[in-house]
């Protein structure tokens, strides 16, 4: 029997501190836990805006009938998953590359040359996508996307009044297991001490 109603379940998603949004090229090592330090493989996006990471899973079901009007039946027809963020560091060589693609973005800022994007019809990249984020009470969640493309990207405003940001929306697409993406919750013994 379920032990009723805990408050200490009640969590809101907060971003990991020494960065929140990774990406990796798909050929990447995935990982499968919550706490094992990324490969060099994969780059901060940086800062994300205050409207966080969603996380919206589509289904859409269909219901068979039988002879006379009856339910008999309800099959899962499709499934959608998508996660929609806004990366707000726009001078961000690496979030350059991912909204544009890598062959499109060249130069650098600190070497003195500047960057420059080049904006055509590209195909996105598939990409991994970790999203780590602190828990309450030093509870911590890894969202690992194994196959992320972007379907979509806002519209880019440029004001004073606003950080400039990419507003994406990524599709994700099953694995070899079916899954489209996994989530991972860890908290050490006794780590209880914070909220």
């Amino acid at each position: 029997m379920s032990s009723g109603n805990t408050v200490t379940n009640v969590t809101a998603g907060k971003p990991n501190t020494t960065g929140a949004v990774y990406r990796a090229p798909i050929t990447a090592t995935i990982p499968t836990d919550p706490t094992t330090s990324l490969s060099a493989d994969y780059v901060c996006l940086g800062f994300c805006s205050d409207d966080g990471v969603t996380n919206s899973g589509n289904m859409e079901s269909e219901n068979i009938k039988a002879w006379g009007g009856q339910n008999v039946l309800t099959t899962s027809s499709s499934t959608d998953d998508t996660f929609k963020f806004k990366l707000i560091e726009a001078l961000n060589k690496d979030v350059l590359k991912f909204i544009y693609g890598s062959a499109n973005v060249s130069g650098d800022l600190t070497s003195g040359t500047g960057i420059t994007v080049g904006v055509n019809g590209y195909s996105q990249e598939d990409s991994i996508i970790v999203i780590d984020m602190i828990m309450r009470n030093n509870a911590v969640r890894r969202i690992v996307i194994p196959s992320a493309t972007i379907s979509e990207v806002g519209e880019i405003a440029y004001k004073d009044s606003e950080a400039v940001g990419y507003d994406i929306t990524l599709a994700c697409a099953a694995d070899s297991s079916g899954k489209t993406h996994y989530e991972y919750t860890y908290r050490s013994p006794g780590g209880q001490t914070g909220a």
